[in-house]
């Protein structure tokens, strides 16, 4: 035999049966924190009501757990290139999930704080984890597909949230939402059990055995053969000579590190801000509860829709030029739902495409951040972009929050949204350099290798 790669072999099998279930594994994971995370929105104004709060205190009860996220999203890099990804993202979901339990128990809005702190480290985990599973689990031609395909997941989650709200909140109040919300326990068991180590991970660890024994069972489960690999020839792409957190701003890395960093950090604000506000904003408007939780979830759904369409622009077009066109696309959206007008079906229709477009931006950043660093230090790189962003998406609640207060109408809700999208076109445009459309995770990692040399 031959010397070979690990994304040799994986591009071999194509999409296939394994390839799928990852997608589901990994999807009903997203599911799970995508409903952690919005629940808060849909029970904002509930919990708003029963401790009095004002509009900054409401405004926060989005951004403790993403306070968290970022920790746990910063932890969470380093110990998944270290002790695999696997064991992080199933002790994340279980995380989050244990910890979510007892906001059913909350007394006042200080102990709400600490423990979605403390939920929010697991979710924060979770998510980079996911999408470095997705970059290693998939060929190469269809590794942006999946990666953003993934991430509707979340989004599904966060309709799921809306629904279970609309149903259970009316009748039984919104605690027992968080009591729902500690499911995923059993799921992240359930994982443990089914899931496997990534082959990258462990050829890049020297652990050539177990890389070629992940390689049959892919192909057992792809094909029905197995191939009897030699470990001994197995070809891992030079390691880079600086690795973790710090590597992330060596000369070789830090443009990706600002593209990523600053698009991921404009699209969290944007999302998260307008996610967190929007049911109340509806509801000051004049709106029933019923039809606030609508625009809400009509608008997520989009979400669903661009997550999934984003991949497949960027395997034709690019994904520098995706993600260009996306944050401008969303600027306009903004816009739009900002002078939109009082009538219903057309607040509907602009919120649906506002959530398609904004959405489709944030999406668009995820497989530069796979893509962008080799595999010793892979889900540092996403997880820190990750936590970066979402330092955006914490803050967002909280300003748009006082920018409500400020009384300066329904326009302007929307409207100070139009910074961060620009400013996301401009950093792509600025620091997104490197195209890594058709180029395997191998391939680009040699590339870099020989960049530094």
């Amino acid at each position: 035999m031959r010397k070979y790669s690990v994304s040799e072999v994986i591009d071999s099998f194509g999409v296939n049966k394994f390839t799928w279930r990852m997608f589901f594994f990994l999807g009903f994971a997203m599911v799970f924190d995508g409903y952690d995370y919005m629940i808060v929105s849909y029970t904002m104004p509930q919990i708003k009501a029963e401790w009095a709060l004002n509009a900054v205190q409401t405004g926060s009860l989005s951004s403790w757990s993403l306070f968290g996220l970022i920790l746990g999203g910063a932890i969470s890099g380093i110990i998944s290139d270290k002790i695999g990804r696997k064991k992080t993202l199933t002790g994340s979901i279980a995380l989050y999930a244990l910890l979510t339990i007892p906001i059913y128990f909350a007394p006042s809005f200080v102990f709400f704080a600490v423990f979605r702190v403390l939920a929010g480290i697991g979710l924060g985990a979770c998510i980079p984890v996911v999408t470095t599973y997705f970059s290693e689990s998939t060929p190469t031609n269809r590794r942006a597909l999946f990666i953003t395909f993934g991430m509707a997941w979340m989004i599904v989650g966060w309709v799921t949230a809306g629904l279970v709200a609309t149903a259970v909140v009316p009748a039984f109040g919104w605690r027992l939402c968080y009591l729902i919300g500690g499911i995923p326990f059993l799921y992240a068991c359930f994982l443990f059990f089914r899931m496997h180590e990534t082959a990258y991970w462990f050829a890049n660890k020297g652990r050539n055995r177990e890389a070629v024994e992940t390689l049959q069972y892919i192909e057992q489960i792809a094909k029905g053969t197995k191939t009897d690999y030699d470990p001994t020839l197995l070809t891992v792409p030079p390691k880079a000579k600086v690795v973790g957190p710090k590597a992330l701003f060596t000369k070789d890395y830090r443009t990706v590190t600002a593209g990523v960093w600053i698009t991921y950090f404009c699209g969290c604000f944007t999302v998260y801000g307008i996610n967190a506000w929007l049911p109340s904003i509806m509801l000051e408007k004049g709106f029933a509860l019923s039809s606030a939780y609508g625009l809400a979830i009509a608008q997520n759904a989009a979400a669903v829709i661009a997550n999934c369409s984003t991949g497949f622009v960027a395997e034709i077009i690019g994904r520098r030029k995706n993600l260009i066109m996306s944050y401008f696309i969303a600027a306009g959206a903004v816009v739009l739902v900002a002078f939109v007008g009082s009538n219903f079906t057309a607040i509907l229709a602009a919120n649906i495409f506002m959530g398609f477009a904004i959405n489709y931006a944030i999406t668009a950043v995820q497989p530069l951040m796979a893509e962008g660093y080799p595999t010793e230090f892979r889900n540092t790189g996403v997880a820190w972009c990750q936590a970066f962003g979402r330092l955006g998406g914490a803050s967002a609640p909280i300003v748009a929050g006082a920018v409500i207060g400020m009384g300066l109408g329904y326009s302007m809700s929307f409207l100070f949204y139009v910074i961060p999208s620009l400013i996301g076109a401009v950093a792509a445009i600025l620091f997104v350099k490197r195209e890594t459309k058709g180029k395997s995770l191998d391939q680009l990692a040699e590339e870099k290798a020989k960049l530094a040399g």
